[in-house]
């Protein structure tokens, strides 16, 4: 239901590499499309162990000195996707999240135009955790 979330990788350096990205869960898997070169495709390839957080909610409750939050942070592996029919597969469905109310033959031209300058990324998911204000607990 979220838009973006950031995802973090081993950068150069020993620098901790952080960027923030869109995504798509299908309830199992978190897909990722980025462009063919770059520093986050250099990293994934030498190390794919990542984690990517998504803050839910943050509304700040200013006469309590505290926000109202909820937040989740995923931890796994990242895949290159290599085979054309699942790279396919998994850019519709980011492209079905972000622009539902484009048609199938839209979706299908967008995907063609951009095919060679993307790779789709696929984080399988190892372990979650997530947080929350006491004021959210038992709501939404």
């Amino acid at each position: 239901r979220n838009t973006a979330g950031v995802l973090a990788l081993a950068g150069d350096e020993e620098f901790p590499y952080a960027v923030p990205i869109s995504y798509v869960y299908d309830g199992t898997h978190i897909y990722f499309h980025t462009a063919v070169t770059g520093h986050k495709v250099d990293a994934l390839r030498q190390n794919p162990h990542v984690s990517f957080a998504v803050i839910d909610r943050d509304e700040i409750i200013p006469e309590k000195y505290t926000t109202a939050y909820r937040s989740v942070v995923a931890f796994g592996r990242i895949r290159f996707i290599e085979d054309d029919a699942e790279k396919r597969e998994t850019a519709r469905k980011l492209a079905l999240k972000y622009a539902p109310h484009n048609t199938e033959e839209q979706h299908t031209r967008e995907i063609d135009d951009a095919w060679k300058r993307f790779h789709m990324l696929e984080m399988t998911i190892v372990h979650i955790t997530g947080k929350q204000a006491k004021e959210l607990v038992g709501k939404e």
